[in-house]
């Protein structure tokens, strides 16, 4: 793969996988002025992204880890590098966490109870950990954050008020968000 201005150390600092390098065209639509991107982590070779019902702790160490960890620091790096993380949220998320214990096949099933989230740039504090959980992650005991609470916090670091009310197309009032910002990430 061949990116016009791009030298070829800033290309292999993100990886020379499909993840790494959707990680290296999003900081290009960020220097565009594109105000919002997602990326997918998905169509991995021993599991379906982070959905990790079977053989968790292969995919984890041979696969998903190395390359988030390559593409994200790639990206945080890149960002900083350029001025740019101070104003561009980063994200880095599940819709869901993992079961805290194994199941049959070896793998991790879906849990809502506790998961976890990363964050930088973009008005965020870094260099902190928020939270705990049991020890054995079933369930918060510190500091429980809810998904809405999360929402609230992003749209408050894009300039957006989360109290705000829109209209659906029936001209009935429906509130933006529902929770609260979390103060001690700002």
């Amino acid at each position: 793969m061949t990116w016009t201005g791009e030298t070829a150390a800033v290309r292999e600092r993100y990886g020379s996988h499909r993840f790494g390098q959707s990680l290296l065209l999003a900081r290009r639509l960020v220097e565009q002025g594109i105000p919002f991107v997602a990326i997918h982590f998905n169509r991995m070779t021993q599991c379906d992204g982070w959905d990790t019902h079977k053989y968790n702790f292969e995919a984890l160490r041979d696969e998903l880890l190395p390359l988030l960890d390559e593409g994200l620091s790639g990206l945080l790096d890149d960002l900083t590098q350029r001025g740019l993380l101070d104003e561009t949220l980063v994200v880095t998320m599940g819709e869901f966490g993992r079961t805290p214990k194994i199941n049959r096949d070896a793998g991790r099933d879906h849990w809502g109870r506790c998961a976890s989230v990363v964050m930088a740039g973009g008005g965020v504090r870094g260099g902190q950990v928020l939270g705990a959980s049991d020890s054995i992650g079933a369930y918060p005991t510190h500091l429980p954050i809810d998904p809405t609470d999360l929402h609230a916090t992003m749209y408050h670091l894009l300039g957006i008020d989360p109290t705000n009310t829109i209209v659906d197309p029936l001209h009935r009032p429906v509130p933006l968000c529902t929770g609260k910002v979390v103060r001690e990430l700002l």
